[in-house]
């Protein structure tokens, strides 16, 4: 196992890393935590930084507690950096918000340590029960694929090892894991496949977690050649990590449906058949918005969707206000805004004047006709603006309406406002109240 933990290590060119392994304490993060520290012995593999990264759900008390210690004593024993933190009381007793807050707990510990990857000790057998949870849930053929070797920052090294070889090294190598009491409880849905599923399939096929494996792969090899189709569109539907919604809507249904897949596969959400086309609906029923409508996806997550992008973003986004403290503008100069900085400074005639594009971070202005102080702000309920070109005013809500501003981001937009007036809205529009006619009178800059 050490050689092909090695092979591994050389393969993806980890050998002066710095690794991050999540580590339960139990037989399989034992074991790869074991191999890794002898592995360290060598020569080749000298400058590996490995972290246990312990996470305690905390819904076990003192078991838990217990199974933490054993951990930090393993990883001191084998001379490794132990990292733990343990969740909220509260934290849901559901599989996917135990894989939330855990994966979210690996995004925290990779900061800490300006770690390069997470190591995670899947093993073979967990891939056979993954592929038939999705199986029974209705997968479409992505699903099928299994758990990836490689995924982003996160690595299996042990995905093609049975559990009856880790649970052999471990015995061998006199390692004591942790027992965890909760894989006996067969309200989880995965210990309930591995507990009663699996065995009674291996009646009617002994080597139905080789099947499932073998299925994995063939799946694999199917996804490549639709990969090689679907390669020449995704530039053009997927960028930045949003979908382009004029891209998106010459495609046809069922590769619409595909690329919802894998779009929120990359955000590490597991859907089966039906919510894929729940979110497909919804989709085509809001992608002509101009400001768009929201659908929750998980705990952290919801899915926006109108005429130009369809993205995720956080629930906080939708819920919360971005609280903004207010400046005064009193004179020429800069100010700081949070991490952002404005810039006034009054126009010299040697300069170019073209008007800039409404998305710019500056604008030409002419504030002769403007009394000071003047406040950056973001938005707040009574605001008005004129807009550039208009007579008469409107309400900010109707003008952010009007540019098809997305509503969950109209709380972060900086106003330069003149009480409850405003006179720019960065990077959106500017009010007809200093709008040039004929020469600037000052350059406005948000950096």
């Amino acid at each position: 196992m050490l050689n092909k933990i090695a092979d591994f290590l050389r393969k993806y060119e980890l050998q002066d890393k710095t690794i991050l392994v999540g580590f339960s304490g139990g037989y399989d993060s034992m074991c790869l935590l074991d191999i890794l520290a002898k592995l360290k012995e060598n020569e080749e593999f000298w400058e590996i930084n490995v972290i246990a990264a312990h996470f305690n759900h905390n819904w076990r008390g003192e078991e838990a507690l217990r199974e933490q210690e054993v951990c930090r004593l393993f990883a001191a024993s084998r001379g490794m950096e132990f990292y733990t933190r343990t969740a909220q009381a509260g934290l849901k007793k559901s599989e996917n918000e135990a894989r939330i807050a855990r994966y979210e707990f690996f995004e925290e510990a990779m900061e800490e340590y300006d770690a390069d990857a997470v190591f995670t000790a899947h093993n073979k057998d967990d891939n056979a029960e993954t592929v038939l949870y999705r199986v029974i849930k209705g997968t479409g053929l992505v699903g099928l694929k299994g758990i990836s070797e490689k995924r982003n920052c996160f690595y299996r090294p042990l995905l093609k090892t049975t559990r009856v070889e880790i649970v052999n090294y471990c015995e061998t190598n006199n390692l004591n894991p942790n027992n965890d009491s909760s894989n006996t409880d067969i309200n989880y849905k995965r210990n309930y496949l591995r507990l009663n599923i699996i065995p009674a399939l291996e009646k009617i096929n002994p080597s139905v977690k080789e099947s499932l494996n073998t299925l994995a792969e063939v799946s694999n090899s199917e996804n490549e050649i639709i990969e090689e189709y679907l390669s020449t569109l995704r530039n053009d539907v997927i960028k930045d990590d949003k979908i382009i919604s004029q891209a998106y809507r010459a495609l046809s249904a069922q590769v619409k449906k595909r690329f919802i897949h894998e779009y929120i596969q990359k955000f590490d959400l597991d859907y089966d058949f039906k919510k894929i086309n729940e979110i497909y609906e919804f989709i085509e029923a809001n992608l002509s918005r101009k400001n768009g409508n929201t659908l929750s996806l998980a705990t952290a997550k919801w899915l926006y969707v109108d005429e130009k992008i369809i993205e995720t973003i956080p629930h906080h986004a939708v819920k919360e206000k971005i609280e903004v403290p207010e400046i005064i503008i009193n004179k020429e100069g800069e100010y700081s805004i949070g991490n952002r900085t404005l810039i006034l400074k009054k126009y010299e005639e040697k300069e170019i004047f073209i008007f800039p594009d409404a998305a710019a971070s500056f604008v030409y202005a002419d504030l002769s006709k403007i009394k000071m102080p003047l406040t950056v702000r973001t938005r707040r309920d009574g605001d008005i603006i004129n807009p550039f070109g208009m007579r008469g005013t409107m309400k900010l809500k109707k003008y952010l309406n009007s540019k098809g501003v997305n509503k969950h981001k109209r709380d972060e937009i900086l106003l330069l406002t003149n009480n409850d007036e405003v006179l720019w809205v960065v990077g959106v529009g500017l009010s007809d109240k200093i709008g040039v006619t004929s020469v600037p009178t000052h350059v406005i800059e948000v950096l």
